[in-house]
């Protein structure tokens, strides 16, 4: 059961005696205590501030909510509404920067109210936290408390990256009063189910675990014992606590590269004195179960805030996505499907943008936009003029001509590092061109024989491999977030490519550019023997000078190759196809460059191992090796299906080099 820790009333607190051994900290250096003034001095001249306003929802249950007005508004405003589980106490009291107040002001001087919440059981709200439990509920309760207050003009629009924006699309769904429109942003984890995806909030991939949530809800979100305040707390004494009380929790030390290999699963948290909490505890969370038991068919997973694909969208939405992010699959792929299944009306006004950059990145970009180790180019987009122009339009009512202009994707092609436009995804004219794998029979790491041709060739010669998951590939760039010590983005791959265990086949090289934009799938035959293995694949662009730059990269667990309602187990010497879980990128191929895909059975930590035991996997501490082997032959076709965009001879996706 979770427990609370009371804190005494403030007056209580101020009495206690002071600790002679425990001398002040110093918030900041000078400079930054003058900045923190000087925002809160304009803010105080521009808005009506009311923080910390503990507002009930439907059960009861009160989260805390800062309110900003502009003080010159001449009528009712529109409201810009932003809803988190992460701290953004301005009075940060602990020795950092605080909580950046510039969106706030930003908001103010355009004429919108400007509303921050934190999510139910984090920091100053009351309740039980659970990543997929009420906000649904609280979602739909909070915008039409926002729609009835006297000062609104009844629209209110949402934003926000991340965990700030995966709860966005399924309380868009149950459509509260004065709900406008949506600008999610790396919102992946918010997709329970969209096809071809199942991956549970990005809990899996392809059936495998996706370990950057084991960190994130460690170092950030659970906290069984946390302290609370006495019910009925004045608002202007939660006000002054804030000051003084951060609540933001500083995780146990821990190494993550080594944490993340403990075994069992399970256990890990509680072998780093961490707290398991929603991953692992002994007993049900809010969702009803611990997540690392459930498997990617569990109907615990729909009982909580995720959105399913049965739910349908009906209001304009901007959506933000990165090429980088452990999301991009998913957020183009609820793109599309809210475009197939709004309202016409709805349908029309749905806008996607992808960046080069890592999750959340795409403000940060620079004119040589570093991701990993490739530069990217100058990625820069004037975002704060597209957010408010949106805004403008949809909540203001504001005929600026934005939708005019706007393509419904803008989409960055790397390696010709040029923003693109289209009106689809994939875009118009777009075509699947299919390689096959062939070798003859040791494609094993880079200086292999393992090649991509353009037709299934002759007799199998399988590409054996063996799979060791007390040693497994480690992980080494790709698009995931939240993982410490873990290199991510894109990366020069030939160093990994001189173990036996990965397998390369590589294109000849192109005699002309091509752009490939859109999603990749590949099908592969392979067989092994133990029961039950994964299957790894990454896409690569192979420069002329043998550089191998990661483009994106996925998994399955064979067990799942049917379908996740049920495992179905392999036999050995038995060859079983399995469908990958599909890639998505934008990339220009130039001439003389290779097309390259990488094959193994393990991408670690960024996936879980496959222990091969045919067990549950998380509650195991020993794995076996597995033998295993792609097949690949007329018989048994394995191949990589990728999407080119044809251009007029001569052109350069569109924007020169």
């Amino acid at each position: 059961m979770y427990r609370t820790v009371r804190i005494l009333a403030l007056a209580a607190i101020t009495a206690a005696p002071a600790l002679a051994a425990q001398p002040p900290r110093a918030l900041l250096d000078s400079a930054g205590r003058e900045q923190r003034y000087k925002t809160e001095q304009e803010l105080e001249s521009l808005a009506v501030i009311d923080r910390r306003v503990m507002i009930p929802m439907r059960d009861g249950t009160r989260l805390m909510t800062d309110i900003y007005r502009p003080k010159n508004a001449t009528g009712k405003v529109a409201t810009i509404f932003v809803r988190t589980p992460y701290n953004f106490n301005f009075w940060d009291v602990r020795n950092r920067v605080p909580a950046d107040m510039t969106n706030v002001l930003t908001a103010i001087k355009h004429g919108y109210a400007f509303v921050e919440q934190n999510e139910r059981g984090q920091f100053f709200s009351e309740g039980v936290y659970d990543i997929l439990g009420p906000p649904r509920t609280d979602g739909y309760d909070m915008v039409k408390w926002l729609h009835d207050q006297e000062w609104s003009n009844g629209k209110i629009g949402l934003i926000g990256c991340s965990s700030t924006a995966e709860w966005q699309l399924a309380v868009a769904a149950t459509a509260p009063p004065g709900l406008t429109t949506i600008i999610p942003e790396g919102f992946g984890a918010g997709i329970g189910r969209v096809k071809p995806f199942q991956e549970q909030g990005n809990w899996y991939r392809g059936g495998a675990v996706q370990m950057l949530f084991i960190y994130w809800l460690s170092d950030y979100m659970q906290y069984a014992v946390r302290p609370t305040f006495p019910p009925g707390t004045s608002q202007k004494s939660l006000e002054i606590a804030s000051r003084y009380y951060d609540l933001a929790a500083a995780a146990p030390i821990g190494h993550w590269p080594e944490a993340f290999k403990y075994l069992p699963e399970q256990d890990m948290l509680k072998a780093i004195h961490g707290e398991p909490g929603i991953f692992a505890d002994s007993e049900p969370n809010v969702t009803g179960g611990r997540m690392i038991q459930r498997t990617p068919a569990d109907p615990a997973w729909a009982l909580g805030g995720l959105y399913r694909d049965d739910m349908v969208i009906d209001v304009p939405g901007l959506y933000m996505v990165s090429w980088y992010d452990v999301s991009v699959g998913p957020n183009i792929a609820l793109f599309n499907h809210v475009r197939e299944t709004a309202s016409p009306a709805a349908a029309k006004q749905q806008y996607l943008m992808i960046a080069p950059t890592l999750h959340c990145g795409y403000t940060r970009a620079t004119e040589h936009t570093v991701v990993g180790e490739r530069d990217e180019g100058d990625a820069r987009w004037d975002y704060s003029a597209l957010t408010y122009g949106w805004f403008d339009h949809f909540l203001k009512g504001e005929d600026n001509h934005l939708l005019d202009t706007l393509p419904h994707v803008r989409y960055y092609e790397m390696g010709v590092n040029k923003w693109q436009k289209s009106d689809t995804w994939p875009p118009k004219g777009a075509e699947p061109l299919t390689f096959y794998l062939s070798s003859g029979g040791h494609a094993n790491s880079g200086s292999g024989d393992g090649v991509l041709a353009a037709k299934a060739l002759g007799g199998d010669k399988p590409d054996a491999f063996t799979y060791d998951p007390m040693a497994p590939v480690p992980t080494f760039g790709g698009g995931f977030c939240c993982m410490p010590g873990i290199p991510d983005g894109s990366r020069d791959q030939r160093a990994m490519e001189t173990r036996p265990d990965i397998l390369v086949y590589t294109s000849p090289a192109l005699k002309e550019g091509t752009e490939v934009s859109g999603p990749i799938t590949a099908t592969l035959y392979v067989s092994s023997d133990r029961k039950d293995t994964d299957f790894t694949i990454r896409l690569e662009d192979v420069y002329p000078d043998g550089r191998a730059f990661n483009l994106d990269e996925t998994i399955q667990r064979v067990r799942y190759r049917e379908g996740y309602d049920k495992p179905v187990w392999m036999e050995g010497g038995k060859v079983y196809k399995v469908m990958m879980s599909p890639m998505t990128t934008s990339n220009y191929f130039d001439a003389g460059h290779r097309i390259r895909i990488e094959v193994s059975s393990s991408n670690f930590p960024r996936f879980d191992r496959n222990l091969n035991t045919g067990g549950n996997n998380y509650d195991e501490a020993t794995g076996l090796v597995a033998h295993n082997a792609v097949h690949h032959s007329r018989q048994y076709p394995s191949s990589v299906t990728i999407t080119v965009v044809p251009h007029k001879a001569g052109e350069v996706a569109a924007g020169g080099k």
